[in-house]
């Protein structure tokens, strides 16, 4: 799991080309909904076999998340192949996180 906010987004060309599982989290290192959700996403990434987990600073004017229609945070994209399978908004639940992340990792087979 990264710890830290990139601050140096990918292109949405770049995202979009990168292959197998990736979790993308778009959020801000100040948001305390963002801060909040980092145990629960910890321990459910724990529970999957490793996968890319981009980390993305996400604010006014920035391309990466206004592509994805980003509108609160912090926003889980789950994505095969550069493709987006789903997103959860806001998680509140370990649960949520782990499902999504097992349709994930299931999509690969």
């Amino acid at each position: 799991m990264n710890d830290s906010y990139a601050s140096v987004e990918p292109s949405r060309s770049e995202v979009d080309a990168l292959s197998g599982a990736t979790l993308i989290e778009f959020g801000a290192p100040w948001c305390g909904i963002c801060k909040a959700v980092q145990p629960l996403l910890a321990k459910a990434l724990a529970d999957v076999p490793p996968l890319r987990h981009l980390k993305i600073e996400d604010g006014s004017g920035r391309p990466l998340g206004r592509s994805f229609g980003i509108k609160l945070w912090p926003t889980l994209i789950f994505m095969r192949d550069g493709k987006e399978l789903s997103r959860l908004v806001r998680p509140d639940s370990t649960d949520a996180i782990r499902r999504e992340l097992e349709a994930l990792v299931r999509s690969a087979h």
